[in-house]
């Protein structure tokens, strides 16, 4: 073999060895079939006919939006940035990007400002203790008279501050302002004014009480980074967060201010539906009442009263609505489980327009599968229909690293049993058949990423399953799961949308376009039969329901969006990111 010499070229040296070149017939002829290839598996997509059918306008917006995300990636995720993060933290490892870029993101990004302004469509999935504006609930707190909080032990030390049972709760009489609850002198469930423990904490005064709420009921960014202790050891405190933000909230003067507040934030962020879930665990009490609710008739009915309130409004005139999906914690035993499901039923009775469906809620792992809870639901089934009502079901499952275990079976007795949606769906890459199910049935899998990351089912964006169940055709949407806890700051859906841009080349804007439209198209607006359910959702704007109309409003506010990014954004702006 020849030498190249001082004088030649790398494509002189190459011809004279005999090296074949691009423009060659046959590489040509080699390219010409492998793109025919990719374009076809991209024919396969859940996406193709989104994309198939998009406006001049929508598919200009979409080019620009690819354009931006190739700059940013060249000037804001720089190795430099990245080698300051593992300067700073030295858990991180490559990839781990959501939480540490968080700030970065909101403030630098381009993307991001597009994403804000997005119509989104409809929020599936997330847990309505974890839609907690925390600093906004706070200071309803400090400002509602008789608002407490109490310990399970006296938070006088690093530890019982990092692990002691805490709640809200409210009275009129039996509050204690001479006891410090950060002392040893106090007793197990005295309730202590929340201003005065606030003011007296003993790191930093209210502001440092605030920032240990903030602690006590998030998911940190160090323990987001702690992967190395699996799931477990986070979603134990995960679930310790819910009751700390339920006993904050479920007081009816800032219960009511609550649902006005999250619905205005989420159609702030471009969401007009919400599927809300709750599993009815934390107690509701009535403005001024010492004691809690027997039930949740006053918690359904105020809630309801504050959405339409809400929608009445000038402000909340574009949005359409929320519901309830009943939940059930899955690792109570048959009894209580059954008592939930009756009262789901009663509920049901009372409040037909917003109880949507049934679920059962936790950690997977850790709780019963849905094989064992075979025979609740089956009666549950049977009482419904005795009850004269249909309340579908929308079972979380395959929310598991598992593969081939009780949990991971989750999902063939979620399909098996009618669910319209799946909650996660995190392990159903791994299953062909089901798959095939899934797509032939017209059931979504209501995928959570950043969930899924924070909660250590994967290491961040770049290895998460969802571009695998996309690229089968699998019918998908964004949800964000639970907002407070998670760390994102916000009620709307925009980091999961982001970080979903951001991550995966094969999706674009217009593969978030396609997202958004499914929410839109498997959203709960009304009761369906299950016939109906499913002809409802391939009928889609085709149709002549209240789906087809909201898809049809939908695909307006898309049109005029991506006319903004057009105008915003286009060929003589300029794309360099801003300082």
């Amino acid at each position: 073999m020849a030498a190249a010499t001082g004088s030649q070229t790398d494509e002189e040296w190459a011809q004279a060895e005999g090296v074949p070149s691009l423009t060659d017939p046959f590489i040509q002829k080699y390219l010409s079939g492998r793109d025919a290839l990719v374009h076809e598996e991209k024919k396969r997509r859940s996406d193709r006919v989104f994309r198939e059918n998009l406006s001049p306008t929508a598919a200009e917006a979409c080019a620009i939006v690819d354009q931006i995300r190739f700059e940013e990636q060249q000037t804001l995720w720089t190795k430099n940035f990245e080698d300051s993060l593992v300067r700073h933290h030295v858990d991180v490892f490559p990839g781990m990007m959501f939480s540490l870029a968080k700030e970065r993101m909101e403030k630098r990004s381009r993307l991001w400002k597009i994403i804000r302004r997005m119509p989104k469509g409809a929020l599936l999935h997330c847990h309505l203790e974890a839609m907690v504006d925390l600093d906004w609930a706070l200071e309803e707190a400090f400002s509602t008279e008789g608002v407490c909080i109490r310990s399970d032990g006296p938070l006088s030390s690093p530890e019982a501050l990092l692990k002691a049972g805490i709640s809200f709760s409210y009275t009129k009489t039996r509050a204690n302002v001479d006891v410090s609850i950060w002392s040893n002198q106090y007793v197990a469930e005295t309730l202590v004014p929340i201003t005065v423990a606030a003011d007296s904490f003993p790191d930093g005064g209210r502001k440092g009480f605030i920032e240990w709420i903030r602690s006590r009921c998030t998911i940190t960014d160090e323990e987001h980074l702690l992967h190395h202790e699996g799931p477990n050891q986070v979603w134990r405190k995960f679930m310790s967060c819910f009751p700390i933000l339920g006993s904050l909230v479920y007081y009816e003067p800032i219960f009511r201010k609550f649902i006005r507040k999250m619905c205005q934030q989420l159609l702030d962020d471009g969401v007009y539906y919400v599927d809300m879930r709750s599993a009815f665990y934390t107690p509701y009490r009535r403005a001024g009442q010492e004691e809690w609710d027997p039930d949740y008739l006053n918690y359904l009915s105020h809630m309801e009263e504050e959405i339409e309130n809400f929608k009445a409004s000038e402000e909340g005139k574009e949005f359409w609505g929320a519901r309830m999906i009943w939940t059930t914690v899955r690792a109570l035993d048959k009894r209580k489980v059954i008592e939930s499901m009756t009262q789901c039923i009663e509920m049901k009775l009372e409040f037909p327009g917003l109880i949507a469906g049934y679920d059962l809620v936790g950690q997977e792992d850790m709780g019963r599968p849905l094989a064992d809870l075979l025979p609740e639901l089956f009666w549950f089934r049977k009482a419904c229909a005795q009850s004269g009502v249909d309340i579908p079901f929308f079972f979380h499952a395959g929310e598991t690293l598992g593969d081939g275990d009780a949990t991971d079976e989750n999902l063939f007795d979620a399909i098996l049993l009618g669910t319209r949606r799946i909650g996660h769906g995190f392990s159903l890459y791994k299953h062909p058949l089901l798959i095939d199910m899934v797509k032939e049935k017209k059931i979504l899998i209501e995928s959570c990423p950043v969930s899924n990351e924070v909660l250590r089912l994967c290491g961040s964006i770049m290895s998460h399953p969802l571009p695998a169940l996309l690229a089968r055709g699998v019918p998908c949407s964004l949800c964000n799961d639970d907002p407070t806890i998670l760390g994102q700051g916000g009620n709307g859906m925009s980091h999961d949308f982001w970080q979903a841009l951001q991550g995966w080349e094969n999706l674009g804007l217009a593969g978030l376009g396609s997202l958004a439209e499914n929410s839109v198209r498997w959203a709960s607006f009304e009761d369906y039969s299950a016939k109906d359910w499913v002809q409802d959702v391939k009928d889609g704007a085709l149709g002549k329901g209240i789906r087809a109309q909201r898809l049809k409003e939908w695909i307006a506010k898309w049109e005029r969006f991506c006319t903004w990014i057009v105008d915003e954004f286009g060929p003589d702006e300029n794309l360099e990111p801003e300082e």
